[in-house]
Parts: structure tokens; C-alpha cells; sequence
């Protein structure tokens, strides 16, 4: 429980749209998936603790339905996050990427295993390594837990993560679709701080599953952060949600598959929308004049 479980992106916090677009699109070479505008807070919390106008960008190398992709939340005035030590990385695997960073002579660290470590405006860390093929993804997802054994329960017993390796320091999950990995590293912490820059991975099942899941995860005396919801998106197919968290609280949102794939297909328009959202928020050329004047 559940089954068919497919991975759909990991969340996070942005502070500047510009700087960080431009890092994703020229940098990362990815494309612009969605994006939509928000004038209050999400009711699961999409966009963490705020009640403020926000948005949402999907980026990505392809459609929802075929690749893990990133979802960038944006909240209006909010101009850093405190972070944690709760994220590892994400893995890029791209010939063209990993040629350009070698290029453009970025501020990056080839690693001993070939891949570059390369951070965006925010600190959050990607791996990039060549591929086989001239396809690019995201191929995994890399989480600092406290306890291996805990970690590897949960995932593996009760949400059904498949099981590929594991050594002293990691264990390694995989899932019913997609060529992706989950990797849960032991921490050097005694305690996972998720602080205010907090992601969120998001996974889909059938829409029926949902409520047997929280029933099951509420049964083993574990955390349900949001209880079984429906979310509206105007224009848009409603979509159910179950937000959990793991023993270490990170916090993971179940959707039914279904109605996201209606709701997440790629819109034409979305360069668009996100450059004339970027071009009337003024917050970032306000900032700047702000910090010359200091």
C-alpha cells in the first residue's frame, strides 16, 4: 500500500525568480512546464506556512507523465529561507548539461565520481554526470536521514518503495515508474532540521489508494501532516491529496494520479506567463537599489 506508485517532482523554496530561472534555464538547460499565480496560501500548504500571494513554476527536461521534475515555489516579499540540513541533492544525468558547466567554467567541483557538483542561487545542491544516450532526466533524489533502518522501514514496508541497495551509509529506492532513485543517506546530525527552506517530494497512486494509505499510516501511529483533501485548481481538474511526513519529517504528498495527469499536462503558454510574472514583480530591482543605498 499503495501500489503503481509513480514519482512526480520535489519542491523548493525560491527567493529571486530572475536569478534562479536564469540558473535553471541556462545553466541546467531546462524548459518551463507550467506556471500559475496564486493570490493566498495553499490549503496543503504547497507553498510551506504563508498566506500571501505566491506562485508555482514546474521546470523540467519533459512532460510530468515521463520525468521527475522540480516544482519552484516563489512566495511574494519573502527574500530567503533559513536552511536546513535535510536536503542532499538532486542528480542530473545529460551529456549537454555536463558539457556546458564544463564550458562556461561555472563555479563547480568535478567529483572523484565524475560528476559535477554545482549549486543554485539558493545553495541547493545537483549532481550532473553523462548519460549513455542524448536523453537528460533526473534521475535521483538524495535526503539525509537519521537512522538507515527507520528510514528503509518506512519507505520499503509501508509505502512500498522497491528496494535496490544499501550499504552503511545509504539505502536506495526505486518505484513503479520512471528510471528513478530515492537515496536516503545517513546524516552526521543527531537530528534532521528541516528549517524554513523545507522541500516536499510528491509522488502520485490511484486516486482510491489514498484514503486506505492514511488509514494504514494512521494505524501505525506515524505523521499525516494533511488528511485526505481535494485542491482546486480554476480551469483545472481537482486533484486529492494526502501529505505525509517521514520519521525524520520530511514531508511527502501522495496525489491521485488520475486527475494530476489532467491537471499537469505542459502548457504552451508558460514561458510566458512566467516572464510577464517575473517582468510586473518589481521585488527584485527594488532589493537591489535597496542594498546599493546601504
Amino acid at each position: 500500500m499503495p501500489s503503481n506508485i509513480r514519482p512526480l517532482h520535489f519542491v523548493f523554496k525560491i527567493s529571486s525568480r530572475t536569478k534562479t530561472i536564469e540558473f535553471y534555464r541556462n545553466v541546467l538547460q531546462m524548459k518551463i512546464l507550467r506556471h500559475e499565480e496564486f493570490s493566498e496560501g495553499c490549503d496543503a500548504a504547497c507553498n510551506g506556512p504563508y498566506d500571501g500571494k505566491w506562485s508555482k513554476t514546474m521546470i523540467g527536461y519533459g512532460s510530468e507523465d515521463s520525468n521527475f521534475v522540480i516544482e519552484l515555489t516563489y512566495n511574494y516579499g519573502i527574500r530567503s529561507y533559513e536552511r536546513g540540513n535535510d536536503f542532499n541533492y538532486l542528480k542530473v544525468v545529460s551529456n549537454s548539461v555536463f558539457e556546458n558547466i564544463a564550458k562556461k567554467g561555472l563555479s563547480s567541483k568535478l567529483r572523484s565520481d565524475g560528476f559535477y557538483e554545482i549549486q543554485d542561487p539558493d545553495g541547493y545542491t545537483f549532481l550532473v554526470g553523462k548519460g549513455n544516450e542524448s536523453l537528460n532526466s533526473i534521475s535521483a533524489l538524495s535526503l539525509f536521514v537519521t537512522n538507515l533502518q527507520n528510514s528503509k522501514n518506512y519507505w520499503n514496508n509501508i509505502l512500498k518503495g522497491k528496494y535496490n541497495s544499501e550499504n552503511s551509509s545509504r539505502v536506495v529506492l526505486g518505484f513503479d515508474y520512471l528510471d528513478f532513485q530515492l537515496e536516503l543517506e545517513k546524516s552526521t546530525y543527531e537530528k534532521i532540521n528541516h528549517a524554513k527552506a523545507y522541500g516536499r517530494v510528491a509522488f502520485s497512486c490511484p486516486t482510491e489508494e489514498l484514503k486506505p494509505l492514511q488509514a494504514e499510516i494512521e494505524k501505525n501511529q506515524l505523521t499525516v501532516l494533511t488528511p485526505y483533501i481535494q485542491l482546486d485548481t480554476p480551469g483545472k481538474a481537482t486533484v486529492s491529496v494526502v501529505i505525509l511526513a517521514d520519521p525524520d519529517g520530511h514531508e511527502i504528498c501522495f496525489v491521485g494520479d488520475k486527475e494530476f495527469r489532467e491537471l499537469s499536462q505542459m502548457d504552451p503558454n508558460a514561458e510566458k506567463l512566467l516572464d510577464d510574472a517575473i517582468s510586473e514583480d518589481k521585488s527584485d530591482e527594488w532589493h537591489e537599489r535597496k542594498n546599493k543605498n546601504k
